[in-house]
């Protein structure tokens, strides 16, 4: 374990029960930041949440509401920035290096006095999907992986999302000239290693990470036979209407808890 916490600064909460923090932490020599949110402490310790952000720099940064929605769930809640945001060091490289934050991220819930051991899980939502599945891969003790709307084929986002192509070549280069950086950045290719049973939860209307995606994930997932639930939701595109998500979100809190270590 190569991270830990150097700073905590109490933020406002918008819930009466759960305490809300940013917190700066090392990652690679680097000084990351983060949320950490903690609900009240009913009983001695509770199951660890890591949850990653999708987006880049401004774009998809981390929602309060989002970590206190799964803190809510009984979860002590941990959701990096990433490097070089809000006041963190270093720079994004889009699921290169950056993973490390996650990694990171979870060795500190991991480390926290009031997180069970054997109940850390990790949710990524977007291009969170990927950091979620390059954490089980580097850490073998996480209790399941949720992706949501998750990205699992760097290659494909590639080709399906011109929007984000200048983007991509500046950041990784593009797949016909630098084909490993982009293998590098797809979990789906090295899904033999993985530990961790996964739920790919996904808006068959998503405009924005096809569902193609969790397609090739459960493909994947199936060719190496792991452990794995899909709940497509044929009517929901990127984000899912307020009351659906929620609905969604807690019965994914609840297949988490089912995962123990």
């Amino acid at each position: 374990m190569n991270s830990e916490i150097l700073h905590t600064e109490r933020v406002p909460s918008p819930h009466p029960r759960v305490s809300l923090f940013i917190v700066t932490y090392k990652s690679e020599g680097l000084r990351v930041k983060g949320y950490l949110a903690i609900p009240q402490l009913d009983n001695a310790s509770l199951p660890g949440l890591l949850y990653l952000r999708g987006g880049i720099k401004k774009v998809g940064m981390v929602r309060i509401q989002r970590v206190i929605q799964w803190a809510s769930q009984g979860f002590i809640v941990m959701a990096p920035f990433y490097r070089g945001n809000l006041g963190g060091e270093g720079q994004e490289d889009f699921c290169g290096e950056d993973r490390m934050d996650a990694v990171y991220a979870f060795d500190l819930l991991k480390a926290h006095p009031n997180v069970k051991q054997h109940q850390i899980h990790v949710v990524g939502f977007s291009r969170g999907g990927v950091m979620a599945l390059l954490t089980a891969l580097e850490r073998r003790e996480v209790a399941s992986v949720t992706s949501w709307n998750g990205v699992s084929d760097m290659f494909l986002t590639y080709e399906e999302r011109v929007d984000l192509r200048r983007m991509m070549k500046r950041v990784i280069g593009s797949p016909a000239k630098y084909p490993e950086r982009y293998e590098w950045r797809t979990p789906l290719l090295h899904l033999d290693q993985l530990n961790s049973p996964v739920l790919i939860i996904h808006g068959k209307k998503d405009e924005h990470v096809s569902v193609e995606h969790a397609l090739r994930l459960k493909r994947a997932l199936r060719e190496h036979n792991k452990s794995f639930n899909t709940w497509i939701y044929p009517q929901f595109s990127h984000q899912f209407p307020v009351k659906d998500q929620l609905y969604v979100l807690q019965q994914a809190a609840k297949w988490m808890k089912a995962q123990i270590k």
